[in-house]
């Protein structure tokens, strides 16, 4: 099965989550949206799409590839990951920023964590995620655990 992991990311993490997927997938490619031209889908079995959520939204990146290649990638095998520091809220966030289509089609959905660097973000982005969730030091809550299980599911 050849899979394309497609990531939309600001500061690296999800780009960081997208490689990890790969290596427990055979014929992984990885490829940042927005940033190029994407592979051809139709090259691909299956395809798993993540973004970093930012105040309960994605990128507009994958927002934008989801609405735009949504009859192709409803044909593949198909998975979503979101990164963040927020869990308690990533079932909303799915349905907030999935297509129900696309959740519905999806065989494996998951939260993987996030991180939090002050040394990558602006004034803003430090004062923001200070008043919101109180972090205002390096912060790192990917799992490794998580992606393994997520790419697990997504092979079966």
């Amino acid at each position: 099965m050849n899979t394309l992991v497609l990531y939309a990311s600001k500061h690296g993490a999800t780009e960081a989550i997208a490689k990890e997927i790969a290596l427990h997938l055979d014929n992984a490619q990885v490829s940042q949206l927005g940033k190029g031209a994407t592979p051809d889908l139709g090259l691909f079995d299956s395809v798993i799409i993540g973004s970093s959520l930012y105040a309960g939204s994605i990128r507009k990146e994958a927002k934008s590839f989801i609405k735009e290649h949504s009859s192709e990638l409803y044909s593949k095998k198909l998975g979503f990951f979101l990164s963040g520091l927020n869990q308690p809220q990533a079932q909303q966030a799915f349905e907030a920023n999935f297509p129900k289509d696309a959740l519905s089609a999806a065989v494996s959905t998951a939260f993987l964590g996030g991180i939090f660097d002050p040394g990558k973000c602006g004034m803003l982005e430090r004062a923001i995620m200070k008043a919101a969730s109180k972090q205002s030091s390096y912060t790192n809550t990917i799992s490794s655990e998580k992606i393994e299980a997520f790419a697990k599911e997504f092979i079966i």
